[in-house]
């Protein structure tokens, strides 16, 4: 395992634009770092091939982990699927310095296991309304930053971004969020300027996982 190697874990229900973070966050920062995906899909390598046919990164630097029926255990219970995904690239690719690990499902309690990532992004949408937030769950409570996308349909759906970023600030405490529209790369440089800031930030070494793991707070 590379040492400066930062991995990054993308997590959120189906449809909200985990994909499409994906696909913009792979897109702008493969011209400053060394990076690669792996996605979890739960039959096919469906996402995997979309990021192939964007063009946006080379075969190489895309696994497809196909995880059967139970993808949230892929990436929590049993992440040697994934761990050995992100092996096989830093084997190949020995630059490597960002790995995104997409989840595939829609399981609200989905969380990543420690050892898998260093932090993860939970993606959630306006579409489901303001009440989101306020709902809970390991995604909007603990992920090291949420991101709430489309926000161009916050009016069409009624929902207010303020009630939405009053309540997730409350669930969150100091933990950073970011309002998206990923359509039109809106927030999205936010999104990129957390994630410089904790590249630049010092990692536990991989070895020892650290009790406080879970507990960066980021300003």
């Amino acid at each position: 395992m590379t040492e400066q190697l930062l991995r990054i874990g993308i997590a959120g229900p189906v449809g909200s634009g985990k994909t499409a973070l994906a696909h913009c966050l792979t897109s702008h920062l493969t011209k400053r770092y060394s990076v690669a995906v792996v996605t979890n899909d739960i039959y096919t390598k469906e996402d995997a091939e979309f990021l192939l046919r964007q063009g946006v990164l080379p075969a190489e630097r895309v696994r497809g982990v196909e995880t059967g029926g139970c993808p949230h255990s892929a990436i929590r219970d049993d992440a040697s699927m994934n761990l050995e995904a992100i092996a096989d690239l830093c084997a190949t690719l020995p630059d490597l310095q960002i790995v995104f690990v997409e989840s595939g499902g829609d399981n609200l309690a989905a969380s990543f296991s420690p050892e898998l990532v260093d932090y993860w992004i939970y993606v959630i949408d306006v579409a489901g309304g303001d009440k989101v937030p306020r709902k809970g769950g390991p995604g909007v409570t603990r992920s090291d930053l949420l991101v709430i996308n489309k926000i161009d349909l916050a009016e069409l759906v009624g929902a207010s971004l303020d009630v939405m970023n009053h309540d997730a600030k409350q669930m969150r405490g100091e933990l950073p969020l970011v309002f998206t529209n990923l359509k039109d790369e809106t927030g999205l440089d936010q999104v990129i300027a957390w994630i410089d800031h904790v590249y630049a930030s010092p990692r536990p070494e991989p070895i020892h996982v650290h009790d406080d793991h879970h507990h960066h707070h980021h300003h």
